[in-house]
């Protein structure tokens, strides 16, 4: 239990107590504190901006801390810590002019936040998973790999209210990945003091809504607001319960108790049968995002291009698609979401996607069998899936459509908790496993990246290509938005022959909304920061 030190045991009782009354739709204990009870599909690790890689974490990291640009109700970045901001002619330097703002502890809010912020995510000592998306400034490869000191990088304090971003190569989408927490400022003077500890509730020092006051690892964190954070006069709830939410039978049991407001999850297979239960309840839009499957291109036999095809072609996307997932998702044959900005080229597509799953069945038996595999020497593999979501319920379609290809083809599933999924995924421990990527911010590189040998933990399978990599490379030199998204079709179009991962569906967003909840706007990021919704009857105070 993780809980202010300063709280005593009757205090802490007294909150329980009180977090159990604060139910929404207009019970007494509710007009007293306003409470949103939301619930996320998996265990918090961190809320350290610099070290979390995970929707679920920025579903809280959102609420508390606001960058130089912030998601607006739609999904789109507007201006947060910054009031204005300039770009030189070459697209090269930003220069961001911050507004009057402070921490939780009545600190301002500087440039110097920043500058601390985007040193510390490129230390090697920090161990982020997301420091390889931030190598778009200048000199932060090198002083990730400690070539350079971090005073070389390309982000400097002119002044206290002055903040200029010196940039690799122009970045169109810049403004919408500044809205990522990976850019956000951190309060140096509490990480010094506190060490990992700082983001605990007697700790924890924010600029945004809300502060962390609870947490009760694997069951609820709890936000209340913090009265001088940027966007809390404008928000309606003085309060926000967080609810480790993995089993989606347990949400369904909170929403028909009254025990919860929004969960981020639902099990799309039975849209119909929840509609019909929770009335209004069910909200989806087509999103930017990739369920992929990873192959581990490290150990054999899938350092074997011929082995990782054959599986590819095996899988019945339209099967999967069409009976156990959610109303909406399509089958994928690329890695980059259709909807995707800055991409309006012709998509390249595994060549095989209009071919009969007989035709496909008979060509990964052919592949496998010159790879080797056969009565005599079966192909046995272990794919670990996550807990969460469909996927507990595609696995076992997967592990079928394997064994179609012949009898000794032999796989076996794995249930993992999300967490710890991905903890593996990260550290190369597996075979073959379930993956999935959320947009960061609207643009194909956010997708292309992850294949790049240079990425390092989120290149999962280990990938690495030289022509891949200075494709990538060379659209970040491209000035032209229609030649730079003919170079990701060359990029994404030979990642796809080689099969380092096989796309499985584009989704949408999946969410539970009480209908009275006012305030909620569908988005293809699916953002949906708690300072802007509210509940018929409420208004912010």
């Amino acid at each position: 239990m993780k809980l202010n030190a300063l709280m005593t045991t009757g205090l802490a009782a007294a909150l329980a107590l009180t977090l159990a009354a604060c139910g929404g739709g207009g019970d007494s204990a509710a007009s007293d504190v306003p409470t949103l009870r939301r619930g996320i599909s998996a265990k918090v690790d961190t809320l350290d901006p610099n070290k979390s890689s995970a929707q679920w974490e920025n579903i809280i990291i959102g609420d508390m801390i606001i960058g130089l640009t912030t998601d607006g109700p739609d999904g789109r970045p507007v201006l947060g810590m910054a009031d204005s901001y300039e770009v030189s002619e070459d697209g090269l330097v930003w220069t961001f002019t911050l507004g009057d703002h402070v921490w939780s502890d009545g600190t301002p809010v500087t440039a110097g936040d920043f500058v601390y912020s985007l040193r510390r995510i490129q230390n090697p000592e920090t161990a982020s998973q997301y420091a390889s998306l931030l190598w778009l400034i200048k000199n932060a490869q090198k002083v990730s790999s400690e070539e350079l000191p971090p005073e070389e990088l390309g982000v400097k304090a002119i002044d206290d209210k002055t903040l200029e971003i010196t940039l690799e190569y122009p970045a169109p989408y810049l403004l919408g990945l500044l809205s990522h927490y990976t850019t956000y400022p951190l309060p140096s003077w509490a990480i010094e003091a506190h060490g990992d500890a700082w983001i605990q509730p007697e700790n924890i020092v924010v600029n945004g809504p809300y502060k962390l006051v609870y947490w009760r690892t694997g069951d609820q964190l709890v936000a209340d607001k913090n009265p001088t954070g940027f966007g809390a006069p404008e928000a309606c709830f003085d309060r926000v319960v967080y609810l480790e939410l993995e089993d989606l039978s347990a949400v369904e049991n909170k929403i028909s108790a009254g025990e919860l407001d929004i969960n981020n999850a639902f099990d799309g297979s039975r849209y119909t049968e929840l509609d019909a239960k929770f009335p209004g309840w069910l909200r989806t839009t087509p999103s930017l995002i990739s369920t992929y499957w990873t192959f581990n291109t490290t150990v054999e036999p899938f350092d074997d291009v011929r082995v990782r095809k054959a599986l590819s072609m095996a899988l019945d996307r339209e099967f999967m698609v069409r009976n156990v997932l959610t109303q909406g998702y399509l089958p994928a044959y690329s890695f980059v979401p259709p909807g995707i900005n800055n991409y309006d080229v012709s998509r390249p597509s595994m060549d095989w996607k209009d071919t009969s799953r007989e035709d496909r069945l008979a060509e990964a038996r052919s592949l496998l069998e010159a790879a080797g595999f056969g009565p005599g020497n079966p192909l046995e593999f272990e794919f670990i899936h996550r807990s969460t979501d469909d996927n507990p319920k595609v696995a076992p379609v997967a592990q079928s459509n394997w064994s179609d290809i012949a009898p000794w083809v032999n796989p076996t599933i794995v249930k993992q908790d999300t967490k710890v999924l991905y903890s593996r995924l990260r550290t190369g421990n597996f075979s073959v496993a379930d993956a999935a990527w959320v947009a960061d911010f609207d643009d194909p590189i956010n997708f292309l990246y992850l294949l790049d040998s240079n990425t390092g933990q989120q290149n999962y399978g280990d990938y690495a290509n030289p022509e891949y990599d200075a494709l990538l490379s060379q659209s970040n030199q491209q000035l032209d938005l229609q030649m730079r998204a003919e170079v990701f079709a060359a990029a994404e179009e030979l990642m796809l022959e080689e099969y380092p991962i096989t796309p499985m569906w584009f989704q949408v967003t999946k969410n539970m909304v009480d209908p009275e909840l006012t305030g909620w706007e569908e988005n293809a990021k699916d953002q949906h920061r708690s300072r802007f919704l509210c509940r018929e009857g409420l208004s912010a105070e």
